[in-house]
Protein backbone atom coordinates (compact mmCIF):
# COMPACT_ATOMS: atom_id res chain seq x y z
CA UNK A 1 0.00 0.00 0.00
CA UNK A 2 1.41 3.60 -0.58
CA UNK A 3 1.32 5.79 1.91
CA UNK A 4 0.69 9.81 2.20
CA UNK A 5 3.37 12.60 2.66
CA UNK A 6 1.02 13.25 5.64
CA UNK A 7 0.87 9.16 7.21
CA UNK A 8 4.34 8.90 6.65
CA UNK A 9 6.53 8.59 10.07
CA UNK A 10 9.91 10.64 9.48
CA UNK A 11 13.59 8.89 8.54
CA UNK A 12 11.83 7.55 5.53
CA UNK A 13 13.95 7.09 2.33
CA UNK A 14 13.18 6.44 -1.00
CA UNK A 15 15.93 4.87 -2.99
CA UNK A 16 16.72 7.53 -5.46
CA UNK A 17 16.35 11.22 -6.32
CA UNK A 18 13.54 11.23 -8.63
CA UNK A 19 11.80 9.12 -6.60
CA UNK A 20 11.78 11.73 -3.69
CA UNK A 21 10.99 14.55 -6.47
CA UNK A 22 7.59 12.33 -7.78
CA UNK A 23 6.76 11.97 -4.00
CA UNK A 24 7.05 15.84 -3.54
CA UNK A 25 4.67 16.24 -6.39
CA UNK A 26 2.66 14.51 -5.47
CA UNK A 27 2.56 16.62 -2.14
CA UNK A 28 2.20 19.92 -4.01
CA UNK A 29 -0.90 19.14 -5.66
CA UNK A 30 0.71 18.24 -9.10
CA UNK A 31 -1.12 16.73 -11.46
CA UNK A 32 0.80 17.13 -15.07
CA UNK A 33 4.11 17.82 -15.83
CA UNK A 34 5.68 18.58 -19.15
CA UNK A 35 8.50 17.56 -20.97
CA UNK A 36 11.11 15.02 -22.52
CA UNK A 37 13.17 12.97 -19.75
CA UNK A 38 16.83 12.60 -19.61
CA UNK A 39 17.84 9.21 -21.53
CA UNK A 40 18.19 7.15 -18.15
CA UNK A 41 14.93 6.93 -17.49
CA UNK A 42 14.94 7.26 -13.65
CA UNK A 43 12.03 9.49 -13.19
CA UNK A 44 9.72 7.57 -15.56
CA UNK A 45 10.32 4.83 -13.41
CA UNK A 46 9.80 6.75 -10.66
CA UNK A 47 6.69 7.84 -12.41
CA UNK A 48 5.11 4.92 -13.18
CA UNK A 49 3.05 3.90 -9.98
CA UNK A 50 1.61 7.40 -9.09
CA UNK A 51 -1.34 8.73 -11.05
CA UNK A 52 0.98 12.07 -12.48
CA UNK A 53 0.24 12.54 -15.92
CA UNK A 54 3.54 13.24 -18.04
CA UNK A 55 3.08 14.70 -21.32
CA UNK A 56 5.61 13.00 -23.22
CA UNK A 57 6.68 16.32 -25.67
CA UNK A 58 8.82 16.16 -28.73
CA UNK A 59 10.62 19.11 -28.47
CA UNK A 60 11.92 21.24 -25.05
CA UNK A 61 11.19 24.12 -26.28
CA UNK A 62 7.30 23.12 -26.44
CA UNK A 63 7.52 21.33 -23.00
CA UNK A 64 8.59 24.58 -21.45
CA UNK A 65 5.37 26.25 -23.42
CA UNK A 66 2.77 24.23 -22.49
CA UNK A 67 3.66 24.03 -18.62
CA UNK A 68 3.93 27.73 -19.11
CA UNK A 69 0.19 27.90 -20.69
CA UNK A 70 -0.71 25.42 -17.96
CA UNK A 71 0.18 27.77 -15.39
CA UNK A 72 -0.90 30.82 -16.37
CA UNK A 73 -4.49 29.75 -17.44
CA UNK A 74 -4.43 27.53 -13.57
CA UNK A 75 -2.34 30.10 -11.26
CA UNK A 76 -1.00 26.76 -10.37
CA UNK A 77 2.77 26.03 -10.53
CA UNK A 78 3.40 23.84 -13.34
CA UNK A 79 6.31 21.64 -13.66
CA UNK A 80 8.37 20.64 -16.60
CA UNK A 81 11.27 18.02 -16.89
CA UNK A 82 14.20 18.00 -19.40
CA UNK A 83 17.73 16.04 -19.87
CA UNK A 84 21.17 18.07 -19.89
CA UNK A 85 23.43 20.52 -21.80
CA UNK A 86 21.14 20.95 -25.07
CA UNK A 87 17.90 19.80 -23.39
CA UNK A 88 18.39 22.61 -20.93
CA UNK A 89 19.37 25.18 -23.50
CA UNK A 90 16.61 24.17 -25.29
CA UNK A 91 14.36 25.65 -22.57
CA UNK A 92 15.60 28.86 -22.88
CA UNK A 93 13.47 30.97 -24.58
CA UNK A 94 10.70 29.43 -22.39
CA UNK A 95 11.96 30.28 -19.30
CA UNK A 96 12.73 33.81 -20.57
CA UNK A 97 8.71 33.89 -21.85
CA UNK A 98 8.01 32.66 -18.18
CA UNK A 99 9.47 35.00 -16.32
CA UNK A 100 8.09 37.72 -18.28
CA UNK A 101 4.96 36.20 -17.63
CA UNK A 102 5.58 35.97 -14.55
CA UNK A 103 4.79 32.48 -14.42
CA UNK A 104 5.00 29.47 -11.45
CA UNK A 105 7.22 27.25 -13.56
CA UNK A 106 9.37 24.80 -12.07
CA UNK A 107 12.14 22.98 -14.47
CA UNK A 108 13.71 20.40 -13.39
CA UNK A 109 16.81 18.97 -15.45
CA UNK A 110 18.98 16.17 -15.14
CA UNK A 111 22.83 17.36 -14.82
CA UNK A 112 26.16 15.84 -14.78
CA UNK A 113 27.53 13.71 -12.11
CA UNK A 114 29.64 15.66 -9.52
CA UNK A 115 32.36 12.91 -9.83
CA UNK A 116 32.53 13.79 -13.84
CA UNK A 117 32.43 17.57 -13.40
CA UNK A 118 35.32 18.78 -15.62
CA UNK A 119 35.96 15.71 -17.04
CA UNK A 120 34.54 16.43 -20.62
CA UNK A 121 31.49 14.13 -19.59
CA UNK A 122 28.82 13.66 -22.44
CA UNK A 123 26.44 16.64 -22.39
CA UNK A 124 28.62 18.55 -19.43
CA UNK A 125 27.33 21.91 -19.60
CA UNK A 126 27.66 24.58 -16.43
CA UNK A 127 23.65 24.70 -17.01
CA UNK A 128 23.56 27.07 -13.60
CA UNK A 129 25.40 29.28 -15.35
CA UNK A 130 23.16 29.45 -18.70
CA UNK A 131 20.02 29.52 -16.29
CA UNK A 132 20.42 31.73 -13.70
CA UNK A 133 19.83 35.07 -15.48
CA UNK A 134 16.50 33.93 -16.91
CA UNK A 135 15.09 32.65 -13.83
CA UNK A 136 14.03 33.67 -10.07
CA UNK A 137 16.19 31.00 -8.89
CA UNK A 138 18.75 28.20 -9.80
CA UNK A 139 19.70 25.32 -7.33
CA UNK A 140 21.84 22.38 -8.18
CA UNK A 141 21.60 19.21 -5.59
CA UNK A 142 25.24 17.66 -4.85
CA UNK A 143 24.17 15.95 -2.13
CA UNK A 144 21.28 13.78 -1.23
CA UNK A 145 20.04 15.78 2.09
CA UNK A 146 20.39 18.85 0.31
CA UNK A 147 17.28 17.26 -2.17
CA UNK A 148 14.17 17.87 0.51
CA UNK A 149 14.84 21.49 1.55
CA UNK A 150 15.63 22.53 -2.30
CA UNK A 151 12.66 20.92 -3.86
CA UNK A 152 10.69 23.02 -1.13
CA UNK A 153 12.00 26.38 -1.63
CA UNK A 154 11.84 25.49 -5.22
CA UNK A 155 7.88 25.30 -5.38
CA UNK A 156 7.90 28.19 -2.85
CA UNK A 157 9.78 30.90 -5.10
CA UNK A 158 7.91 30.08 -7.68
CA UNK A 159 4.57 30.67 -6.28
CA UNK A 160 5.03 33.93 -3.69
CA UNK A 161 5.04 37.26 -4.48
CA UNK A 162 5.76 38.10 -7.83
CA UNK A 163 5.50 34.32 -9.25
CA UNK A 164 8.09 32.96 -11.75
CA UNK A 165 10.45 30.26 -12.93
CA UNK A 166 12.60 28.59 -11.08
CA UNK A 167 15.19 25.85 -11.99
CA UNK A 168 16.38 22.68 -10.17
CA UNK A 169 19.14 20.14 -11.47
CA UNK A 170 18.93 16.59 -9.70
CA UNK A 171 22.97 15.39 -10.97
CA UNK A 172 23.67 11.82 -12.53
CA UNK A 173 25.06 10.81 -8.95
CA UNK A 174 21.45 11.00 -7.88
CA UNK A 175 20.24 8.29 -9.49
CA UNK A 176 21.34 5.87 -7.34
CA UNK A 177 21.68 7.72 -4.07
CA UNK A 178 18.62 6.57 -1.99
CA UNK A 179 17.31 10.02 0.01
CA UNK A 180 16.35 10.30 3.50
CA UNK A 181 13.47 12.57 4.88
CA UNK A 182 13.98 13.63 8.57
CA UNK A 183 10.84 15.34 8.31
CA UNK A 184 7.55 15.52 6.68
CA UNK A 185 7.08 18.12 3.81
CA UNK A 186 6.57 21.45 4.45
CA UNK A 187 3.17 22.55 3.82
CA UNK A 188 2.76 24.43 0.53
CA UNK A 189 1.27 27.95 1.49
CA UNK A 190 1.30 31.44 -0.69
CA UNK A 191 -0.58 34.04 0.12
CA UNK A 192 -0.54 37.36 -0.95
CA UNK A 193 -0.57 40.13 1.62
CA UNK A 194 -2.84 43.23 2.19
CA UNK A 195 -1.12 46.30 2.06
CA UNK A 196 -1.20 48.95 5.04
CA UNK A 197 -4.39 51.34 4.90
CA UNK A 198 -1.60 53.82 6.57
CA UNK A 199 0.20 53.26 3.34
CA UNK A 200 -2.60 53.76 0.92
CA UNK A 201 -3.73 56.69 2.34
CA UNK A 202 -1.82 59.06 0.18
CA UNK A 203 -2.81 56.99 -2.82
CA UNK A 204 -6.62 56.39 -1.70
CA UNK A 205 -6.72 60.33 -1.76
CA UNK A 206 -5.94 60.64 -4.94
CA UNK A 207 -8.09 58.30 -6.41
CA UNK A 208 -10.82 59.90 -4.13
CA UNK A 209 -9.65 63.73 -5.39
CA UNK A 210 -9.69 62.37 -9.51
CA UNK A 211 -12.35 63.89 -11.87
CA UNK A 212 -11.55 61.93 -14.39
CA UNK A 213 -9.40 58.40 -13.63
CA UNK A 214 -8.56 55.89 -15.85
CA UNK A 215 -8.49 51.91 -14.35
CA UNK A 216 -5.60 49.82 -16.00
CA UNK A 217 -5.79 46.14 -15.24
CA UNK A 218 -2.71 44.11 -15.46
CA UNK A 219 -1.34 40.27 -15.89
CA UNK A 220 -0.61 40.30 -11.97
CA UNK A 221 -4.30 40.54 -11.66
CA UNK A 222 -4.90 37.36 -13.30
CA UNK A 223 -5.90 34.91 -10.89
CA UNK A 224 -6.12 36.99 -7.99
CA UNK A 225 -9.84 36.95 -7.55
CA UNK A 226 -9.77 40.69 -8.00
CA UNK A 227 -12.67 41.04 -11.06
CA UNK A 228 -15.28 42.10 -9.37
CA UNK A 229 -14.05 44.18 -6.79
CA UNK A 230 -11.92 46.38 -9.90
CA UNK A 231 -15.60 46.29 -11.55
CA UNK A 232 -17.23 47.70 -8.45
CA UNK A 233 -14.34 50.27 -7.78
CA UNK A 234 -14.98 51.71 -11.50
CA UNK A 235 -18.58 51.92 -10.93
CA UNK A 236 -18.00 54.06 -8.24
CA UNK A 237 -15.24 56.26 -9.85
CA UNK A 238 -16.97 55.99 -13.61
CA UNK A 239 -13.93 55.31 -14.56
CA UNK A 240 -13.32 54.23 -17.96
CA UNK A 241 -11.30 50.30 -17.52
CA UNK A 242 -8.61 49.32 -19.68
CA UNK A 243 -6.49 45.92 -19.37
CA UNK A 244 -2.89 45.02 -20.63
CA UNK A 245 -2.86 42.39 -23.27
CA UNK A 246 -1.88 40.07 -20.74
CA UNK A 247 -4.70 41.37 -18.00
CA UNK A 248 -7.44 40.48 -20.23
CA UNK A 249 -9.65 38.39 -18.36
CA UNK A 250 -9.57 39.83 -15.34
CA UNK A 251 -12.27 41.86 -15.49
CA UNK A 252 -15.87 40.76 -17.57
CA UNK A 253 -15.70 42.58 -21.41
CA UNK A 254 -19.01 43.29 -21.45
CA UNK A 255 -19.13 45.70 -19.03
CA UNK A 256 -20.49 49.16 -20.18
CA UNK A 257 -17.11 50.49 -18.86
CA UNK A 258 -14.65 48.26 -20.41
CA UNK A 259 -13.29 50.26 -23.14
CA UNK A 260 -10.25 47.58 -24.66
CA UNK A 261 -6.51 47.34 -23.94
CA UNK A 262 -4.16 50.43 -23.46
CA UNK A 263 -1.02 51.15 -25.20
CA UNK A 264 -0.37 50.10 -28.93
CA UNK A 265 -3.55 48.04 -28.55
CA UNK A 266 -5.47 50.95 -27.67
CA UNK A 267 -8.86 51.89 -30.28
CA UNK A 268 -8.56 55.26 -31.80
CA UNK A 269 -11.59 56.22 -30.34
CA UNK A 270 -10.20 55.83 -26.86
CA UNK A 271 -7.31 57.99 -27.11
CA UNK A 272 -9.24 61.35 -25.91
CA UNK A 273 -9.83 59.92 -22.70
CA UNK A 274 -6.33 59.38 -22.73
CA UNK A 275 -5.35 62.46 -23.44
CA UNK A 276 -7.67 63.78 -20.94
CA UNK A 277 -7.31 61.51 -17.87
CA UNK A 278 -6.11 63.16 -15.02
CA UNK A 279 -5.09 59.76 -12.76
CA UNK A 280 -4.05 56.20 -13.93
CA UNK A 281 -5.00 53.45 -10.93
CA UNK A 282 -2.36 50.66 -12.86
CA UNK A 283 -3.31 47.23 -11.34
CA UNK A 284 -0.52 44.56 -11.24
CA UNK A 285 0.78 45.84 -14.26
CA UNK A 286 4.32 46.11 -14.92
CA UNK A 287 4.10 49.17 -17.26
CA UNK A 288 5.91 47.49 -19.99
CA UNK A 289 6.31 50.09 -23.32
CA UNK A 290 3.97 48.74 -25.36
CA UNK A 291 0.81 49.14 -22.98
CA UNK A 292 1.82 52.85 -22.26
CA UNK A 293 2.40 53.89 -25.67
CA UNK A 294 0.89 56.95 -26.90
CA UNK A 295 -1.81 58.00 -28.00
CA UNK A 296 -2.90 54.76 -25.79
CA UNK A 297 -1.74 56.24 -22.45
CA UNK A 298 -2.04 59.34 -20.76
CA UNK A 299 0.74 61.40 -20.81
CA UNK A 300 4.02 61.84 -18.90
CA UNK A 301 2.40 64.71 -16.68
CA UNK A 302 -0.50 62.73 -15.57
CA UNK A 303 0.16 60.97 -12.41
CA UNK A 304 -0.35 56.69 -12.21
CA UNK A 305 -1.11 55.33 -8.78
CA UNK A 306 0.49 51.32 -9.29
CA UNK A 307 -0.32 48.43 -6.78
CA UNK A 308 1.81 45.47 -6.63
CA UNK A 309 2.61 42.23 -4.86
CA UNK A 310 6.16 42.85 -5.69
CA UNK A 311 8.64 45.96 -5.24
CA UNK A 312 10.53 44.61 -8.54
CA UNK A 313 7.20 45.35 -10.44
CA UNK A 314 6.71 48.63 -9.64
CA UNK A 315 7.75 51.07 -12.94
CA UNK A 316 9.75 53.76 -12.20
CA UNK A 317 8.92 55.70 -15.17
CA UNK A 318 5.96 57.70 -13.74
CA UNK A 319 4.82 59.63 -11.33
CA UNK A 320 2.55 58.91 -8.28
CA UNK A 321 1.62 56.72 -4.96
CA UNK A 322 2.91 53.27 -5.31
CA UNK A 323 1.15 50.77 -2.80
CA UNK A 324 2.94 47.15 -1.92
CA UNK A 325 -0.08 44.89 -1.81
CA UNK A 326 -2.59 42.15 -2.75
CA UNK A 327 -4.11 44.64 -5.80
CA UNK A 328 -7.19 42.47 -5.26
CA UNK A 329 -7.24 43.25 -1.42
CA UNK A 330 -6.24 47.00 -1.97
CA UNK A 331 -9.36 47.86 -4.58
CA UNK A 332 -11.92 46.08 -2.04
CA UNK A 333 -10.48 48.45 0.57
CA UNK A 334 -10.46 51.21 -1.26
CA UNK A 335 -14.39 50.26 -2.69
CA UNK A 336 -15.05 49.98 0.72
CA UNK A 337 -13.46 53.72 1.94
CA UNK A 338 -14.88 55.64 -1.23
CA UNK A 339 -18.41 54.98 0.09
CA UNK A 340 -17.72 57.31 2.67
CA UNK A 341 -17.68 60.78 1.56
CA UNK A 342 -16.95 60.21 -1.73
CA UNK A 343 -18.20 62.33 -4.54
CA UNK A 344 -20.70 60.71 -7.14
CA UNK A 345 -18.89 60.74 -10.47
CA UNK A 346 -18.45 63.40 -12.97
CA UNK A 347 -21.16 63.16 -15.01
CA UNK A 348 -19.00 64.54 -18.26
CA UNK A 349 -16.40 61.97 -17.89
CA UNK A 350 -18.93 58.88 -17.94
CA UNK A 351 -20.91 60.56 -20.36
CA UNK A 352 -17.26 60.80 -22.48
CA UNK A 353 -16.63 56.86 -21.72
CA UNK A 354 -19.74 56.17 -22.94
CA UNK A 355 -19.53 57.92 -25.79
CA UNK A 356 -16.29 56.77 -26.50
CA UNK A 357 -16.85 52.80 -26.70
CA UNK A 358 -20.62 53.96 -28.22
CA UNK A 359 -18.22 55.52 -31.17
CA UNK A 360 -15.89 52.07 -31.26
CA UNK A 361 -18.98 50.02 -31.79
CA UNK A 362 -20.46 51.86 -34.63
CA UNK A 363 -16.89 51.20 -36.07
CA UNK A 364 -17.34 48.25 -36.05
CA UNK A 365 -20.74 47.76 -37.07
CA UNK A 366 -19.79 49.79 -40.26
CA UNK A 367 -16.56 47.38 -40.77
CA UNK A 368 -18.74 44.65 -40.63
CA UNK A 369 -21.36 45.95 -42.78
CA UNK A 370 -18.67 47.02 -45.82
CA UNK A 371 -16.59 43.06 -45.24
CA UNK A 372 -20.11 41.92 -46.02
CA UNK A 373 -20.45 43.62 -49.46
CA UNK A 374 -17.48 43.32 -50.59
CA UNK A 375 -17.80 39.44 -49.98
CA UNK A 376 -14.13 39.24 -49.26
CA UNK A 377 -12.86 36.96 -46.18
CA UNK A 378 -11.12 38.90 -43.45
CA UNK A 379 -9.33 38.29 -40.08
CA UNK A 380 -11.80 40.27 -38.28
CA UNK A 381 -14.62 38.74 -39.75
CA UNK A 382 -12.77 35.43 -38.94
CA UNK A 383 -12.81 36.41 -35.46
CA UNK A 384 -16.53 37.99 -35.36
CA UNK A 385 -17.59 34.16 -36.48
CA UNK A 386 -15.69 32.57 -33.60
CA UNK A 387 -16.62 35.44 -31.23
CA UNK A 388 -20.40 33.89 -31.61
CA UNK A 389 -19.72 30.33 -32.41
CA UNK A 390 -17.56 29.54 -30.01
CA UNK A 391 -19.26 28.52 -26.33
CA UNK A 392 -18.67 31.97 -23.69
CA UNK A 393 -16.53 29.57 -21.66
CA UNK A 394 -14.40 29.30 -24.46
CA UNK A 395 -10.53 30.43 -24.37
CA UNK A 396 -8.61 32.34 -26.56
CA UNK A 397 -4.72 31.45 -26.56
CA UNK A 398 -2.71 34.11 -28.98
CA UNK A 399 0.52 34.52 -30.81
CA UNK A 400 1.67 38.17 -31.91
CA UNK A 401 2.20 38.36 -35.54
CA UNK A 402 0.93 39.94 -37.82
CA UNK A 403 -2.26 38.94 -38.78
CA UNK A 404 -3.46 37.37 -35.63
CA UNK A 405 -2.73 40.70 -33.76
CA UNK A 406 -6.64 41.57 -34.54
CA UNK A 407 -7.80 39.48 -31.53
CA UNK A 408 -6.24 42.10 -29.46
CA UNK A 409 -8.14 44.75 -30.70
CA UNK A 410 -11.46 45.38 -28.79
CA UNK A 411 -14.07 44.27 -29.24
CA UNK A 412 -13.28 42.14 -32.31
CA UNK A 413 -13.07 39.66 -29.75
CA UNK A 414 -13.93 40.19 -26.01
CA UNK A 415 -13.22 38.23 -23.34
CA UNK A 416 -17.09 37.28 -21.52
CA UNK A 417 -17.33 36.70 -17.64
CA UNK A 418 -16.99 32.59 -18.31
CA UNK A 419 -14.46 32.67 -20.64
CA UNK A 420 -10.37 34.02 -20.90
CA UNK A 421 -7.46 34.56 -22.82
CA UNK A 422 -3.97 33.89 -22.86
CA UNK A 423 -1.32 36.01 -24.32
CA UNK A 424 2.48 35.85 -25.03
CA UNK A 425 4.62 38.38 -22.55
CA UNK A 426 6.56 41.71 -23.56
CA UNK A 427 8.97 38.90 -24.87
CA UNK A 428 6.50 37.85 -27.74
CA UNK A 429 8.74 33.99 -28.46
CA UNK A 430 7.62 32.84 -31.85
CA UNK A 431 5.16 29.73 -31.61
CA UNK A 432 4.39 30.48 -27.71
CA UNK A 433 0.62 30.57 -28.16
CA UNK A 434 0.60 27.28 -30.57
CA UNK A 435 2.51 25.04 -27.93
CA UNK A 436 1.22 26.74 -24.81
CA UNK A 437 -2.46 26.17 -25.97
CA UNK A 438 -1.63 22.08 -25.40
CA UNK A 439 -1.41 23.43 -21.50
CA UNK A 440 -4.12 25.76 -21.29
CA UNK A 441 -6.52 22.59 -22.35
CA UNK A 442 -5.50 20.14 -20.03
CA UNK A 443 -5.78 22.73 -16.92
CA UNK A 444 -8.94 23.94 -18.88
CA UNK A 445 -11.04 20.84 -18.86
CA UNK A 446 -14.43 20.80 -20.66
CA UNK A 447 -13.34 24.23 -22.08
CA UNK A 448 -12.78 24.90 -25.57
CA UNK A 449 -9.46 26.14 -26.32
CA UNK A 450 -9.10 27.87 -29.46
CA UNK A 451 -5.49 29.48 -30.38
CA UNK A 452 -5.35 31.92 -33.00
CA UNK A 453 -1.84 32.04 -34.76
CA UNK A 454 0.33 32.30 -37.90
CA UNK A 455 1.60 30.15 -40.19
CA UNK A 456 5.46 30.75 -39.03
CA UNK A 457 4.21 30.04 -35.47
CA UNK A 458 1.94 26.84 -36.41
CA UNK A 459 5.50 26.02 -37.81
CA UNK A 460 6.83 25.60 -34.45
CA UNK A 461 4.41 23.25 -32.94
CA UNK A 462 3.69 21.19 -35.71
CA UNK A 463 6.48 18.68 -34.64
CA UNK A 464 4.30 18.03 -31.31
CA UNK A 465 0.88 17.82 -33.39
CA UNK A 466 1.05 14.16 -32.84
CA UNK A 467 1.60 14.81 -29.33
CA UNK A 468 -1.17 16.02 -28.47
CA UNK A 469 -3.41 13.76 -30.60
CA UNK A 470 -1.06 11.06 -28.34
CA UNK A 471 -2.82 12.74 -25.13
CA UNK A 472 -6.30 13.51 -26.22
CA UNK A 473 -5.28 17.32 -26.11
CA UNK A 474 -8.40 19.10 -28.01
CA UNK A 475 -7.23 22.30 -29.47
CA UNK A 476 -8.77 24.57 -32.21
CA UNK A 477 -6.18 25.66 -34.06
CA UNK A 478 -7.06 28.46 -36.45
CA UNK A 479 -3.88 29.54 -38.60
CA UNK A 480 -3.91 32.69 -40.26
CA UNK A 481 -1.65 31.73 -43.24
CA UNK A 482 -0.19 34.41 -45.55
CA UNK A 483 3.24 32.04 -46.30
CA UNK A 484 5.25 32.59 -43.48
CA UNK A 485 6.58 35.71 -41.12
CA UNK A 486 4.18 38.47 -43.05
CA UNK A 487 5.11 40.80 -39.97
CA UNK A 488 9.03 40.77 -41.32
CA UNK A 489 7.42 41.08 -44.86
CA UNK A 490 5.04 44.14 -43.83
CA UNK A 491 8.33 45.72 -42.49
CA UNK A 492 10.50 44.76 -45.70
CA UNK A 493 7.41 46.20 -47.74
CA UNK A 494 7.60 49.28 -45.78
CA UNK A 495 10.88 50.62 -46.37
CA UNK A 496 11.02 53.58 -48.60
CA UNK A 497 12.86 51.55 -51.08
CA UNK A 498 11.07 48.32 -50.94
CA UNK A 499 13.30 45.20 -50.38
CA UNK A 500 12.46 42.70 -53.37
CA UNK A 501 15.98 40.53 -52.45
CA UNK A 502 14.95 38.44 -49.42
CA UNK A 503 11.50 37.45 -48.72
CA UNK A 504 9.92 35.88 -45.37
CA UNK A 505 7.01 34.81 -47.21
CA UNK A 506 5.85 32.13 -50.10
CA UNK A 507 3.57 32.84 -52.42
CA UNK A 508 1.38 29.97 -52.10
CA UNK A 509 0.99 29.04 -48.30
CA UNK A 510 1.25 24.89 -47.57
CA UNK A 511 -0.25 24.05 -44.57
CA UNK A 512 -2.28 21.11 -44.68
CA UNK A 513 0.37 18.55 -46.12
CA UNK A 514 2.38 16.66 -43.60
CA UNK A 515 -0.60 16.44 -40.55
CA UNK A 516 -1.34 13.30 -38.34
CA UNK A 517 -4.19 11.54 -39.68
CA UNK A 518 -5.95 12.15 -36.63
CA UNK A 519 -5.74 15.39 -36.65
CA UNK A 520 -9.34 17.33 -38.13
CA UNK A 521 -8.60 20.01 -40.80
CA UNK A 522 -10.20 22.03 -43.04
CA UNK A 523 -9.37 25.67 -45.39
CA UNK A 524 -11.55 28.32 -45.58
CA UNK A 525 -11.40 30.40 -48.54
CA UNK A 526 -14.56 32.71 -48.62
CA UNK A 527 -16.71 33.36 -46.59
CA UNK A 528 -19.74 31.20 -47.33
CA UNK A 529 -18.02 28.52 -45.76
CA UNK A 530 -16.28 29.75 -42.72
CA UNK A 531 -19.50 29.16 -39.99
CA UNK A 532 -19.89 25.62 -41.58
CA UNK A 533 -15.97 24.88 -41.32
CA UNK A 534 -16.08 26.20 -37.60
CA UNK A 535 -18.79 24.42 -36.47
CA UNK A 536 -17.29 21.38 -37.64
CA UNK A 537 -14.31 21.95 -35.89
CA UNK A 538 -15.53 22.64 -32.13
CA UNK A 539 -17.42 19.64 -32.96
CA UNK A 540 -14.13 17.93 -33.50
CA UNK A 541 -13.08 19.28 -30.47
CA UNK A 542 -15.55 18.18 -28.43
CA UNK A 543 -15.25 14.75 -29.46
CA UNK A 544 -11.50 14.93 -28.53
CA UNK A 545 -9.58 15.53 -31.97
CA UNK A 546 -7.39 18.28 -32.66
CA UNK A 547 -8.90 20.49 -35.25
CA UNK A 548 -6.69 22.67 -37.94
CA UNK A 549 -8.61 24.98 -39.94
CA UNK A 550 -6.54 27.23 -42.66
CA UNK A 551 -7.80 30.65 -43.65
CA UNK A 552 -5.64 32.02 -46.06
CA UNK A 553 -4.92 35.76 -45.65
CA UNK A 554 -3.77 38.72 -47.29
CA UNK A 555 -0.55 40.88 -46.01
CA UNK A 556 -2.71 43.91 -46.07
CA UNK A 557 -5.54 42.19 -43.57
CA UNK A 558 -2.92 44.09 -41.00
CA UNK A 559 -4.68 44.98 -37.39
CA UNK A 560 -1.93 47.45 -36.68
CA UNK A 561 -1.96 49.47 -40.06
CA UNK A 562 -5.83 49.65 -39.17
CA UNK A 563 -5.32 50.87 -35.43
CA UNK A 564 -2.19 53.20 -36.20
CA UNK A 565 -2.80 54.21 -40.07
CA UNK A 566 -0.08 56.62 -39.54
CA UNK A 567 2.41 53.72 -39.16
CA UNK A 568 3.46 55.47 -35.79
CA UNK A 569 4.12 51.87 -34.59
CA UNK A 570 7.88 49.90 -33.11
CA UNK A 571 9.26 47.60 -35.17
CA UNK A 572 10.43 43.73 -34.14
CA UNK A 573 12.76 41.49 -34.74
CA UNK A 574 12.41 37.55 -36.13
CA UNK A 575 11.10 36.72 -32.39
CA UNK A 576 7.80 38.25 -33.34
CA UNK A 577 5.86 41.60 -32.87
CA UNK A 578 5.18 44.19 -30.19
CA UNK A 579 3.49 42.30 -27.54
Amino acid sequence: MTTTAASRAPAASWPTGWHAVVDHLEHAGVTTVFGLPADDLGLLTALDPTGIRLVLCRDQRNAVFMATGHALQSGRPAVCVVGKGPAVTNTMTGLLEATASAVPLVVLAAGTAVERRGSGAFQELDQLAVVAPLVKWAARVDHPSRLVPTLEKAFLVATSGAPGPVYVEVPDHLLTAPVEQTRPWAAHVSAAFPADIRVTTHALDAVRAAQRPVVLVGGGMRHGGGGPAVERLAARLGAPVFATASGRGTVNEDSALFCGLAGLYSPPEMAELWRTTDLVIALGSRLEETATLLPGFAPAHVPVVQVNVDPAEFSAEWTGSRVLGDAAGVVAAWSDALGEGCPDPDVGWVAAVLASRAALFARGAAERKAAEASGALTVPQVLTAMDRLAPPSRVLVQENGLADMWSYFFPRWSCHAEGGSVVPSEQTSLGFGAAAAAGVALAAPGRRVVALVGDGAFGMVRGDLQTLVDEGIAVLYVVLANGGYGWLQSQADALATPMTRFRFVRDTPELGAGLPAAVWSAVVRDRSALDGVLVGALAACEAGLVAVVEVPVQLSDAALADAHPGGDFPTAGAGGAPC
